[in-house]
């Protein structure tokens, strides 16, 4: 999406207000927060071909027609992290997800926008975000998003009445449970998806609390260069 020139200007005044009020690298370096143990959950890695990316719940939001957001990303391979927080002893909560494109070191994190939000209310507890209804997460390119779209549609013609986190990827999600139980629940908290045919995955991830809203943000290093990208699910600041 192309902002328009009026939207442009109204994000330049406010665009100070949607700074992230945690830094996630300091964040993601910390061995507790709170009193609470941290640990980091490697994911693999994703691809982006385009470096047009998006995040969305995968099950609900995600179709063809869903913008990347304005800030583009370099193209490549990288690796896939969350955050975890032992909230009490082996109850464990997935804090934030971070893809890492530089070794640079984020100086602030702005929130990722489309382009087409109403700034016209923004205030310094505002976020935009990204809405969830199936209780997860998924970060990908657009050539990704369309690979996917192709995968779904593919199947939901060769499965009639049937529902596709229910009748194949609740599979999915229980074998990364036996290949990966720590800090999963015995039905599965996440998954790396590879798509048939590709060299693409698509990330499925357990979204904190469930559903809701929750803010992304691209961290930029001492030269504006987008050094990372964060989601946010449990606010810890």
């Amino acid at each position: 999406m192309i902002p328009t020139r009026e939207w442009i200007e109204k994000y330049e005044k406010v665009k100070e207000l949607l700074v992230s009020p945690v830094h996630y690298g300091n964040l993601f370096s910390q061995n507790e927060v709170k009193g609470k143990k941290l640990f980091i959950l490697p994911m693999g890695t994703v691809h982006f071909p385009t470096g047009n990316i998006l995040v969305r719940d995968p099950l609900v939001y995600l179709d063809r027609n869903a913008e990347p957001y304005l800030q583009k990303v370099p193209t490549g391979i990288f690796p896939l992290e969350t955050l975890v927080v032992e909230i009490e002893e082996d109850h464990y909560r997935y804090v934030a997800t971070r893809v890492k494109f530089s070794d640079e070191k984020a100086a602030v994190y702005r929130e990722a926008l489309i382009g087409n939000e109403d700034l016209d209310d923004v205030n310094g507890e505002s976020f935009f975000g990204f809405n969830v209804d199936a209780g997860l997460a998924t970060v990908i390119d657009v050539k990704t998003r369309d690979a996917y779209c192709d995968f779904e549609s593919r199947w939901a013609n060769e499965n009639p009445d049937k529902n596709i986190y229910d009748d194949y990827f609740a599979r999915e999600f229980k074998k990364s449970y036996a290949a990966n139980p720590r800090f999963q629940r015995d039905g599965g908290d996440w998954i790396n998806y590879p798509l048939e045919g590709t060299d693409l995955t698509v990330p499925m991830i357990q979204s904190g609390f469930g559903d809701g809203k929750y803010p992304v943000y691209f961290g930029y290093d001492k030269n504006d260069a987008v050094c990372e990208l964060v989601i946010e699910y449990i606010f810890v600041g």
